[in-house]
C-alpha cells in the first residue's frame, strides 16, 4: 500500500499521526494477540527472552522513548517482580559492568538508528547481555543486532515529536510486562484473559474520545496562549506521562516545561507556583487498585493546596470525577481503565495541547528548529 504524501486532510503530520493511534493501536493489538491470548507466533521470541532474564533488566533509551522506559520500569516490578533500571543510553555507555552481573538489556528507539541507543545496544551485546530492542523501524541496525526484537507497529512517523510511536511504545511495553509476569508465574489465567481483553478493547475507546480531546485542547491552549512555563505533574506510573508531556510542550511549542512526581513539588519547584504557569496535573484514578486509589487522594490534597495559592490547573482526570472538575480551572477527562491503559489515554490529550500550543505561536510543528527525527550523533 502507498504511503501517503501529505498530511491531508489535516493540516500538519503531527496532527495526523497523533489521529491514527486508534488504528496503530488496533495494529498493535492484531499483531500480538489472538483475541484474548497472546499470539504464539509473535510473542514466543519474548517470553523466551524472559525465560533468561536472570536477576534484573536494564533498559536504555533516550528522549520520549525513555520516559516509555520508566513506565516499563513500574509495570515490569508490579507485574513479576524482576527488578528494573532505566538508563540514559548516553549515560549507560560510560557505566561499568560490575553493577551488571546477570542483568539483561533493553533498548527503545523509535528509529532503530539512535546514535546513543545503539551503542549502549553494543555495549551489552558485547559484554554478552541478553538484549530486547523495541523499536518502530523493520530491519533497522537495533532490530537485526539485538537478541531479540520486539517491533512497535506505528508505521512511518514523519513529524518529528514522538506520537503514535510512543502510545504504540506503551503498548508494547504493557504486553511486556504481562508476559513478564506469565513467565514466573505471577499472574492468575483469568486476570490474564481479563486484561487482554481491556487492551482489544482500548483501540476503540481511544477512537471514541480523541475528538473531544481535540477540541478541548485546543480551547485551553487558547486560554494558555501567553503562557511561556508550565510545570506537569503525575504520580506513579504518571510521572512518566507528565515528564512526556513536558518535552512535547518544549520541541513543539517551545515553551519551558519540567515534569515533577506531584509529591516532590514542595520540594522546591513549589517557588515557580504563579499566575502565570499553569500547573497540569495528571489525577485519575483506577478505582480496582487500592495503591491507585491512595495515589489519586494525595493528588487532590495536593490540588487543593495549590488552589489555596491561587494555581491556574489544567487537569487531566476521570470522567465523571466532579471533585477534580470543582478544583481545577480546565479539566480534561477520559474513560475510567486499567491504570497502565489510563496512561496511554492520557498521553494523548496532552499531545494535542502541545500541538494546539505550537500552532497558535505560528511554529511549523512537524519540524521544530534544531531536532531531528533520528539522533544518528551523539
Amino acid at each position: 500500500m502507498a504511503l501517503p504524501t501529505s498530511p491531508a486532510p489535516f493540516a500538519h503530520w503531527m496532527l495526523r499521526e497523533i489521529f491514527e493511534q486508534p488504528a496503530t493501536l488496533a495494529a498493535t493489538v492484531q499483531r500480538y494477540l489472538d483475541g484474548t491470548e497472546l499470539r504464539t507466533e509473535s510473542c514466543a521470541g519474548v517470553l523466551a527472552w524472559l525465560q533468561r532474564v536472570q536477576n534484573k533488566i536494564v533498559i536504555a533509551a533516550s528522549g520520549s522513548s525513555r520516559h516509555a522506559g520508566l513506565l516499563a520500569e513500574l509495570i515490569i516490578e508490579d507485574l513479576s517482580g524482576i527488578p528494573v533500571d532505566v538508563e540514559y543510553a548516553s549515560e549507560y555507555c560510560y557505566r561499568s559492568e560490575k553493577a551488571m552481573t546477570n542483568a539483561a538489556v533493553m533498548v527503545i528507539s523509535q528509529s532503530g538508528e539512535t546514535a546513543d541507543t545503539l551503542a549502549a545496544l553494543r555495549k551489552a551485546n558485547l559484554a554478552g547481555h541478553e538484549t530486547l530492542a523495541i523499536v518502530n523501524v523493520d530491519d533497522s541496525t537495533m532490530d537485526r543486532e539485538a537478541t531479540v526484537a520486539f517491533p512497535t507497529i506505528a508505521g512511518r512517523e514523519r513529524a518529528i515529536p514522538a506520537t503514535k510511536s510512543f502510545t504504540a511504545q506503551l503498548l508494547n511495553l504493557y504486553l511486556l510486562g504481562l508476559m513478564s509476569a506469565v513467565s514466573r508465574g505471577a499472574i492468575e489465567a483469568a486476570d490474564l484473559k481479563q486484561r487482554l481483553q481491556e487492551v482489544a478493547e482500548l483501540p476503540g475507546q481511544v477512537d471514541t474520545q480523541l475528538k473531544g480531546w481535540e477540541e478541548a485542547m485546543r480551547r485551553v491552549a487558547c486560554q494558555y496562549q501567553t503562557a511561556r512555563n508550565f510545570l506537569f505533574l503525575g504520580r506513579g506510573i504518571h510521572y512518566p506521562i507528565a515528564r512526556e508531556g513536558a518535552l512535547k510542550l518544549k520541541e513543539s511549542a517551545y515553551l519551558h516545561a519540567e515534569g515533577y512526581p506531584s509529591g516532590e513539588l514542595k520540594h522546591g519547584p513549589n517557588a515557580l507556583v504563579a499566575e502565570g504557569t499553569p500547573l497540569v496535573m495528571i489525577a485519575t484514578v483506577d478505582h480496582s487498585d487500592a495503591d491507585s486509589v491512595q495515589r489519586y487522594e494525595k493528588v487532590i490534597q495536593l490540588m487543593r493546596d495549590m488552589r489555596e495559592q491561587h494555581a491556574n490547573i489544567l487537569a487531566i482526570a476521570n470522567r465523571g470525577d466532579e471533585v477534580v472538575a470543582s478544583l481545577a480551572d480546565h479539566t480534561v477527562c477520559v474513560a475510567g481503565m486499567r491504570e497502565p491503559l489510563l496512561a496511554i489515554c492520557e498521553t494523548i490529550p496532552l499531545q494535542l495541547l502541545s500541538y494546539w500550543m505550537a500552532i497558535n505561536n505560528g511554529i511549523d510543528v512537524d519540524h521544530p528548529r534544531n531536532l531531528t527525527k533520528a539522533v544518528l550523533a551523539e
